[in-house]
């Protein structure tokens, strides 16, 4: 007989924690949803330079000169970029490439003839080093073009172009909004 009650006991303790952990977490949601909406109008891009290819963008502390490639993506792939982030005077090189490199695989930033080895986490690709960043700035200058070379998960080669009118100008208003700020 203490069986009975005890049972009913325990499923009345699990149906209220059922309804308050659900309650918790819909509140969660919603306030989530609030505060993502917040920082999402908090952190509108202010343009700094945008001539050419190239634009020059603000978002709170952080700067950023970018370009898009020269073709677009198709519809399936992910819209390839490529440009520096300036925090606190550091420049560093990122690009999002076009598909997703093969693991493994190096993926390499021509400007010129000059070839420079990226790091690769998923979708994305950084420059080594503070020298590195530094040595792209100034092939950057002074090339009328640079590309993206990695081989895919299939194995096949691809390529994003990036024409580089405006990057000189448009690197420099992102370093010095930069600078502003901090």
């Amino acid at each position: 007989m203490d069986e009975g009650p005890s049972r009913w006991r325990h499923r009345f303790q699990m149906r209220y924690r059922f309804k308050v952990s659900w309650r918790i977490s819909t509140f969660g949601v919603i306030a989530l949803s609030f505060v993502a909406a917040a920082h999402a109008q908090a952190v509108r891009p202010e343009t700094l330079f945008a001539r050419g290819h190239w634009a020059a963008l603000k978002f709170g502390q952080q700067c950023v000169a970018e370009a898009r490639p020269l073709l677009p993506a198709a519809k399936r792939q992910p819209e390839a970029r490529a440009g520096f982030s300036f925090i606190a005077g550091r420049g560093e090189f990122h690009a999002r490439l076009s598909r997703m490199p093969r693991p493994g695989s190096s993926v390499m930033l021509t400007i010129k003839d000059r070839p420079f080895m990226l790091v690769v986490r998923g979708d994305w690709a950084w420059s080594s080093e503070p020298l590195q960043d530094a040595a792209i700035i100034t092939a950057a200058r002074g090339a009328q073009s640079m590309r993206i070379e990695a081989r895919d998960g299939f194995g096949r080669r691809f390529v994003d172009r990036y024409l580089l009118d405006g990057a000189p100008t448009a690197i420099d208003a992102a370093a010095a909004g930069c600078l502003k700020t901090n």
